[in-house]
């Protein structure tokens, strides 16, 4: 199951980030190139210094000048996530093109490496509530509060895992397909975002 190996891999990815949990520490990433679970590795590598580059921006006392910096850092960070889920989602066009497609086949609402990209964040969620029901010096209500949401968040688990299944198994049967829509930012594009193009001719 793909879902089986998402888990495995993004585990692995947050355990050995937090060895150092810091920002800084370098991807190594320990499989393949170009394949599959290389992709999924470097996904949630991204997704995880991310996630503390979010926790480090939100501190009321950081530096402007840091904040900016860092502001920078996550938007270079969101285009890397994009540019890797486009990548999956090749790999996946790849791995069905050969499939006849039903008559009255239907699209998903979302691709499957965005639905990745959901299990890849819904992982990071689940091991850091985990971490807030072990810490030491909070009140047993708040263990309390955090127990409930990390049952919430591996409830979530099953029930995206199931669908992701299922619409990979209905892809490879033809009930399903899917098309790639290829990066519409308009932000970052000098052509598109009027912040960018105001002063040229």
């Amino acid at each position: 199951m793909f879902t089986k190996l998402c888990r495995e891999i993004f585990n692995q990815s947050i355990d050995t980030y937090h060895i150092t949990d810091r920002v800084e520490t370098p991807i190594n990433n320990p499989f393949e190139k170009g394949s599959i679970e290389a992709l999924l590795y470097h996904k949630n590598w991204i997704d995880t210094v991310q996630w503390h580059y979010e926790d480090i921006i939100r501190d009321p006392e950081i530096n402007p000048v840091a904040a900016l910096v860092l502001k920078r850092k996550i938007d270079a960070s969101n285009q890397e996530r994009t540019d890797m889920v486009e990548y999956i989602d090749s790999y996946f066009l790849e791995k069905f093109k050969g499939i006849k497609v039903e008559d009255n086949a239907s699209i998903n609402t979302e691709s499957p490496a965005w639905a990745t990209d959901r299990l890849s964040i819904l992982y990071l969620k689940i091991y850091h509530m985990r971490q807030e029901t072990t810490r030491d010096g909070v009140s047993e209500s708040h263990v309390e509060a955090c127990n409930k949401k990390l049952n919430i968040l591996l409830e979530q688990e099953k029930d995206l895992t199931s669908a992701m299944d299922d619409l990979l198994a209905d892809m490879e049967s033809g009930k399903k397909y899917m098309k790639e829509y290829k990066q519409m930012k308009m932000y970052n594009d000098d052509s598109l975002n009027p912040v960018l193009y105001k002063d040229k001719k």
